[in-house]
């Protein structure tokens, strides 16, 4: 019995957690996709 709450419990709140994550407003929005991330931006050679 206990086995089937805890499983239940773990499962719902996997489901509620997944739930929140794609409700996020900022799910939608694409803000400057174009260009490759900062922290692969080319670097100048050191001197």
């Amino acid at each position: 019995m206990i086995d089937n709450f805890a499983l239940g419990l773990t499962h719902g709140l996997m489901l509620l957690a997944a739930w929140l994550l794609l409700k996020r407003p900022d799910l939608d929005r694409e803000d400057d996709a174009g260009g490759p991330p900062a922290r692969f931006k080319r670097r100048r050679p050191r001197a």
